[in-house]
């Protein structure tokens, strides 16, 4: 998550920079610049990463991933639980031994 976030400040970076650089135009039938192509060629690349990332997200969301790792938490922890009360107990009786 946190790579797709630096992906998408580094895009929006570059389109900011972009447009500050662009050259007025003088006559309004003239071509496009090739900044102005540039930036756009980016912006476009930009949004298909960004919906494709969205469509990713989505599909992963209708796992029910959230769920399967929460339940697997509560199951891990409850075991750990289990076996560290075994240790300490072990521990406790290494140290004090009872005399029967």
């Amino acid at each position: 998550m946190n790579k797709l976030l630096v992906v998408t400040v580094l895009f929006a970076l570059l389109a900011i920079s972009a447009e500050s650089f662009r050259m007025p135009r003088q006559a309004e039938d003239e071509d496009q610049g090739t900044l102005t192509m540039i930036s756009g060629k980016v912006k476009s690349c930009y949004n298909n990463v960004i919906n494709t990332a969205s469509d990713y997200m989505e599909s992963i969301k209708g796992l029910k991933l959230d769920e399967k790792i929460q339940n697997f938490y509560t199951e891990t922890s409850t075991v750990l639980s289990t076996y560290n009360g075994i240790f300490q107990d072990q521990v406790y009786h290494l140290f004090y031994p009872q005399d029967s």
